[in-house]
């Protein structure tokens, strides 16, 4: 697992700096060539890697720290769920030799009953951990959507009467934004 992981920083590592060695382009272009695809095929891969290339560097612990949430949650859950499971098993497998760890003060329902709900709340575990790994590459490519949106400080708004020509000179109210 370190290996793919030190695999991948090298690989991030020599895309960054082919980006800026090309002869004849600055620092601004590299917005130029970004690609929304290449964004989410690192998300994919790697999650985080598409913030990353974003230059988005504060989201990737974000996607990280929702991805660890997940798998630890998944991890108490499991085993929570497999020593109250083992432990329903003992109180019903009507052998008086194998006792459970709770020494009969539980009822083998509701045993089974925080069985139940452990066993939910692993599965709740495992569907957050899809939806925070799919929020990661949409994130990713959304962000790269976006590398290119202008968000210019001279913004200004006009509304004012206007004459339709679509509609036969039919009297209308014209809105536009420009950029100055």
């Amino acid at each position: 697992m370190r290996c793919v992981f030190n695999l991948l920083c090298l690989g991030l590592a020599l895309s960054a700096s082919n980006l800026y060695s090309q002869s004849g382009i600055d620092s601004t272009d590299w917005r130029l060539r970004h690609s929304p695809r290449k964004a989410s095929l690192l998300s994919v891969v790697a999650p985080g890697a598409g913030q990353i290339y974003n230059r988005k560097y504060w989201k990737a612990p974000i996607a990280w720290a929702g991805l660890g949430t997940c798998v630890y949650f998944i991890q108490e859950n499991t085993r929570e769920y497999r020593r109250y499971k083992d432990a329903y098993i003992a109180i019903v497998d009507g052998d008086p030799s194998t006792t459970d760890e709770f020494n009969g003060r539980f009822s083998a329902n509701q045993v089974l009953q925080v069985t139940d709900t452990y066993r939910r709340w692993r599965d709740i575990s495992y569907i957050c951990l899809g939806a925070v790994y799919l929020l990661n590459v949409v994130d990713a490519s959304v962000d790269a959507h976006f590398v290119r949106f202008d968000v210019s400080r001279d913004l200004s708004a006009s509304l004012a009467p206007s004459l339709s020509t679509a509609a036969m000179g039919a009297p209308g109210i014209s809105f536009s934004l420009a950029l100055r």
